[in-house]
C-alpha cells in the first residue's frame, strides 16, 4: 500500500487565504490599501487644487472645512431629510416590486416573455430623458422623484432577481420532486434560499441606481434638498461648499453599499467568510 509523505513546504502551501493573509506583507492588508488609496486620491486633489487646475477647483483642504461649514450650521442635515424620503420610499418599493416580478418571471415563462424584455429596455435607456415626462405627468412633487429613483433601481433588481430564480441549482429541484414537495415547498425552501445571494446582491445595485435616480431628480425635477445645496453653491460660486456636497453623497452611498456588502458577506455568503 502506498504511503503519501507532505513535506512542510506543501503543508504550507495548503494553508487557508485568511491565515496567509494574516501573516503577509503589510501591503497584503485590504484595510491598509483602502487607507493608503484614500490618502492618496486627497493628496492628488489638494496638489490639483493648489496648481490651480481651474479656478472653480478648490483644494481638498478647503472642501473638509466646507464641509465642517454645512454641517455647523446644519443645512447638510436639513439637505438629507428632504433627499432621503424619495430615495427610501422609492427603494423600498423597487425592492418589493423587483423581487415579486423577478420572482414571477423566472418561474413563468409566459411572465418572462412579457416583462423581462420591458426593464431590459430600461436598464438600457438613458434614464435623464424620462425625467421630464415623469414631471409632465406627475408634477414636481414627491411622486416624481419616487418614480425616477424606482426607474433606475427597478431593473436591476427584477433582471438579477430574475437570473437568480432561473438559474436555482437543479440537483436541489430534483431532490425536492423526489420527496414529493408541492410547488409552494419547492418555491420556498428550496429556489428562494438558493437564489437569495444573487437577490441580495440586485437590491444592493439597485440602491446604487437609486443614489444616482435621487440625485438625478433632485437636479432635473426641482432643486430641493442635495441638489438645492449643489444649484445654490454653484450660483454664488462657492465652489468648496458645492464639492463638499457633492462629495458628502457620494460618500454616504459609498458606506451605504459597503455596509450592505458586509451584510450580504455575513448572511447571504457564509463561504466568503474570511477569504
Amino acid at each position: 500500500m502506498a504511503v503519501s509523505i507532505r513535506t512542510d513546504g506543501e503543508a504550507g502551501g495548503l494553508a487557508s487565504p485568511s491565515t496567509r493573509s494574516a501573516t503577509g506583507a503589510p501591503w497584503d492588508q485590504p484595510i491598509l490599501l483602502r487607507l493608503v488609496s484614500i490618502a492618496l486620491f486627497a493628496g492628488i486633489w489638494e496638489v490639483a487644487g493648489r496648481i490651480p487646475v481651474s479656478f472653480a477647483f478648490p483644494t481638498f483642504s478647503d472642501t473638509i472645512v466646507a464641509f465642517v461649514g454645512l454641517l455647523a450650521d446644519g443645512s447638510l442635515a436639513t439637505a438629507y431629510l428632504s433627499t432621503l424620503q424619495p430615495l427610501v420610499l422609492g427603494v423600498v418599493l423597487s425592492a418589493f416590486l423587483g423581487v415579486g416580478l423577478g420572482t414571477i418571471c423566472g418561474l413563468w415563462r409566459t411572465g418572462e416573455w412579457l416583462v423581462i424584455p420591458v426593464f431590459i429596455v430600461l436598464q438600457a435607456a438613458p434614464v435623464a430623458a424620462f425625467i421630464p415626462m415623469v414631471t409632465f405627468v406627475y408634477g414636481i412633487g414627491m411622486t416624481a422623484k419616487t418614480l425616477a429613483v424606482m426607474i433606475l433601481a427597478l431593473p436591476v433588481i427584477v433582471l438579477n432577481t430574475y437570473k437568480a430564480v432561473r438559474n436555482v441549482n437543479e440537483s436541489l429541484l430534483v431532490m425536492c420532486r423526489s420527496f414529493l414537495g408541492t410547488r409552494w415547498q419547492t418555491v420556498a425552501k428550496i429556489i428562494l434560499p438558493d437564489a437569495s445571494p444573487v437577490i441580495f446582491a440586485g437590491l444592493r445595485l439597485g440602491v446604487a441606481a437609486g443614489f444616482v435616480g435621487v440625485v438625478l431628480a433632485e437636479l432635473l425635477i426641482t432643486p430641493t434638498g442635495i441638489g438645492d445645496l449643489i444649484t445654490f453653491h454653484r450660483s454664488r460660486a462657492d465652489y468648496a461648499e458645492m464639492y463638499a456636497t457633492i462629495a458628502s453623497i457620494i460618500a454616504l452611498s459609498t458606506l451605504t453599499l459597503v455596509f450592505l456588502q458586509w451584510v450580504e458577506v455575513r448572511v447571504f455568503r457564509p463561504e466568503s467568510r474570511g477569504a
